[in-house]
């Protein structure tokens, strides 16, 4: 398993969901690994009382992870909304490898998911050489976690046509599959539930129909509230990517991170921290995730073309290409938060002649 590139997260925290549900004595509901309170534990985080120390794998709002804990506990689906970089789908992943020990059944929703992705499809070797059975269906992530009592998981669900959409309202309403060729059904194993992604931020979206939205139970994700609170995650995260990629360099300095959260905040709200300075907001979401990608790359930068230490000459190139995704109207707003707002900063002058020496 070293040589995987990403493991899943109930293989990266192994230990950690071993180690709670060792100590998990609460209520567990049917065919669920641990308990919400121990599946809460995993997601934000604690001391168990042997001592162990449980890793925060969201930081935020606790009242946000316990009821979207609660609602795979009842008969309606979870749906994870918000803007691009709210970590729904990181949110989505490791709640299903607590609850179930299985977050790989996943379908990934785009443009071109059909409905046979979604229900079954067939082995058409085996469909035109003995007709419709058991052996010729090719069974679905929902129609597999159906079966195993497990949470199934889509992402982008908004991004599926509106038309197979809707294949999913009497799934999760019946909790049943029919498969008429076979004449039978596949009937939810009690533990069946499923977790959806949607952004709110794409262009060309399919809106989910009424009906569908009624078989979820939506939680709002947010940009973090605080700098601190982001800059914890940014940190956080680059630390553990770090590990993961073996790369040769010192964890980036705090002030570093920082700075590039501050740019994003400020950009982000249209105005500088202290409020004094109204700013043009770039096209770009400038979400943490991308705050995230640009303090990795400038330790990737560090680390094989440098002396391992990050410093702003590292983040210049990637913080532009973060900001800067319209070639006009975004340049524009970028030189004018260089020259209004970084270049009257003292403590940033060695970030303004980066910048301007990528310009």
């Amino acid at each position: 398993m070293n040589q995987i590139l990403r493991q899943h997260a109930e293989q990266s925290f192994a230990e950690e969901l071993d180690a709670l549900k060792q100590s998990d004595n609460r209520q567990r509901p049917p065919n669920w690994a641990m308990s919400p309170w121990a599946v809460a534990t995993y997601l934000l985080g604690g001391r168990l009382d042997n001592g162990f120390e449980v890793s925060p794998k969201y930081i935020g709002s606790r009242r946000l992870i316990e009821t979207a804990i609660a609602t795979l506990t009842t008969d309606r689906a979870l749906l994870l909304f918000g803007v691009p970089g709210t970590a729904k789908s990181w949110v989505s992943e490791h709640l299903a490898a607590a609850v179930c020990g299985d977050s790989t059944l996943l379908i990934q929703g785009t443009a071109g998911t059909s409905e046979e992705q979604l229900r079954y499809g067939w082995n058409y070797a085996e469909l035109l050489s003995k007709g419709p059975s058991t052996q010729a269906l090719v069974q679905s992530p929902l129609m597999r976690a159906m079966e195993q009592g497990k949470i199934a998981r889509v992402e982008e669900l908004t991004r599926i046509p509106a038309d197979v959409q809707d294949t999913l309202i009497t799934l999760l309403s019946e909790k049943s599959l029919p498969v008429p060729e076979l004449g039978t059904e596949v009937q939810a194993v009690r533990g069946f539930n499923a977790i959806a992604t949607a952004n709110n931020r794409d262009k060309g979206i399919n809106e989910l129909s009424s009906a569908l939205k009624r078989r979820f139970n939506t939680v709002v994700l947010p940009l973090p509230s605080s700098a601190d609170e982001e800059v914890a995650i940014v940190s956080k995260r680059v630390a553990e990517l770090g590990r993961a990629l073996d790369l040769p360099a010192e964890p980036p300095a705090l002030k570093e991170v920082q700075r590039v959260v501050r740019i994003f905040r400020e950009l982000r709200n249209g105005q500088t921290e202290d409020g004094k300075t109204k700013l043009k907001a770039p096209s770009a979401t400038l979400s943490t995730a991308e705050a995230i990608s640009v303090i990795n790359n400038g330790v990737a930068l560090a680390a094989h073309f440098g002396d391992g230490v990050m410093r702003a000459g590292d983040i210049a190139s990637s913080l532009i290409g973060a900001i800067v995704k319209d070639p006009v109207q975004d340049a524009l707003v970028w030189r004018e938060y260089q020259e209004t707002v970084i270049k009257e900063r003292g403590d940033w002058k060695d970030l303004y002649r980066a910048c301007r020496d990528h310009d």
